[in-house]
């Protein structure tokens, strides 16, 4: 895997913000792939006892949800935490991360999210600009305004921020409360929460998001 679009990181908020308002416009909405096989699971862990942080990433075949491949960066933090800012911490480890994989996935699943961001350009949108892939971003929390779906797995409402509908709360395990699925790049909302009810059969985050934070977790 190759990045097609690299740009340099910036350092500074300022330079951060323009980059995502530069780079939002190319985010592209329309259809999923072909077929999807093989989706890689995101996730960045920060060391407690240290500044470090470790990026992992999984690969696994949607026939049975096996992880297939995967790979882990050791990093540090090389821009400070800022909320709308989380790509400039974790992208790069993560992008190289990607380009250690021996099988290509066919969507990226982030820890994250998307489009729902204060300037419709978050880190499933950023990774998905840049390795042109497919992506999505599932996060754990909101950001934006939703009313409680039902209580049925499946049921899902609209994820406001503004005026604009950027996401959806979706209930994965029948009362248990929701996730929220935003598009990241080449995907389409339905299709995202699709994939993320497949990706769910036992619990309430996707079998990619638990097998990289489990990675992550375990890695020396």
């Amino acid at each position: 895997m190759t990045v097609r679009d690299p740009h340099p990181w910036p350092a500074t908020e300022t330079e951060a913000e323009a980059l995502q308002r530069r780079l939002r416009p190319r985010v592209r909405f329309d259809g999923v792939p072909e077929e999807v096989r093989y989706a890689a699971g995101l996730d960045v862990d920060y060391r407690e006892d240290s500044d470090e942080l470790v990026a992992a990433v999984t690969v696994l075949d949607l026939a049975d949800l096996s992880v297939v491949d995967s790979a882990v960066v050791r990093d540090r933090p090389r821009f400070p935490y800022v909320p709308g800012l989380f790509a400039f911490r974790e992208a790069p480890p993560l992008l190289d991360a990607l380009q250690r994989l021996t099988i290509d996935p066919d969507v990226l699943v982030c820890d994250g999210q998307g489009l729902a961001h204060p300037r419709r350009f978050g880190l499933a949108c950023h990774l998905g600009v840049l390795t042109d892939l497919p992506s999505i971003g599932v996060g754990k929390t909101p950001m934006g305004h939703y009313d409680p779906p039902g209580q049925n797995r499946g049921d899902w409402t609209p994820l406001h921020m503004d005026d604009d509908e950027v996401g959806r709360a979706l209930r994965t395990r029948t009362g248990v409360k929701p996730v929220f699925v935003s598009v990241g790049h080449r995907y389409t909302l339905q299709a995202a929460c699709d994939l993320v009810l497949t990706l769910t059969p036992t619990y309430r985050l996707p079998e990619t998001t638990r097998t990289a934070d489990h990675l992550g977790r375990q890695a020396e």
